[in-house]
């Protein structure tokens, strides 16, 4: 049996609370009996993200500017939702079409996964769908310019490996997803 503890929330307080921006200051106790009085959490909404594949066997990237690091990245469709108001897999294939264009009509979830657990109170949830088809034009907010890539399945590994693709959740999902469909077949 393990030895470890909870820590034990002693205080919390919002100190910011913006629409974009939520983070909160706890002050808790360790299992040790330390107090750590500015311990930040991060609220994030949760994220869905999909591996949407064609039926020519290619997958369906975004190509995008990311201001935090000022560049672009080659990333799955994704985006956050609020979890009390819109379900996962509705999420997902909102999003898909949204900056994509492309629809499912079957989507399966594959995993779902923390990013910064130690920091973040989000949860990113991967999906799959196979055989989605272009049916409309993007539908992107403000803030979003975003090129559609096609990439062969077969090419994917490489471009990881090459760094070509190399955002974390990106990245699991792929490597989920693809392990997901080897053993399918």
């Amino acid at each position: 049996m393990s030895q470890l503890g909870k820590w034990k929330l002693l205080k919390s307080e919002m100190i910011i609370n913006h629409r974009w921006c939520k983070v909160r200051r706890d002050e808790i106790e360790l299992p040790n009996g330390k107090v750590i009085d500015d311990f930040f959490v991060h609220i994030k909404p949760d994220v869905a993200l999909v591996l949407a594949i064609t039926p020519n066997k290619e997958i369906v990237f975004v190509r995008q500017y990311r201001h935090a690091m000022e560049d672009f990245f080659i990333e799955l469709p994704a985006g956050g939702f609020e979890p009390d108001t819109e379900d996962a897999k509705s999420a997902a294939l909102r999003e898909l079409e949204e900056e994509t264009g492309y629809v499912a009509q079957n989507i399966k979830k594959i995993a779902t996964l923390y990013d910064r657990p130690a920091k973040d109170t989000n949860k990113t949830h991967l999906f799959l769908a196979e055989n989605v088809v272009k049916l409309s034009k993007q539908n992107l907010d403000i803030t979003e310019e975003i090129e559609v890539l096609l990439i062969p399945v077969s090419a994917v590994l490489n471009k990881i490996e090459s760094g070509e693709i190399c955002v974390a959740g990106t990245v699991a999902a792929l490597l989920l997803g693809l392990n997901f469909l080897k053993t399918q077949n």
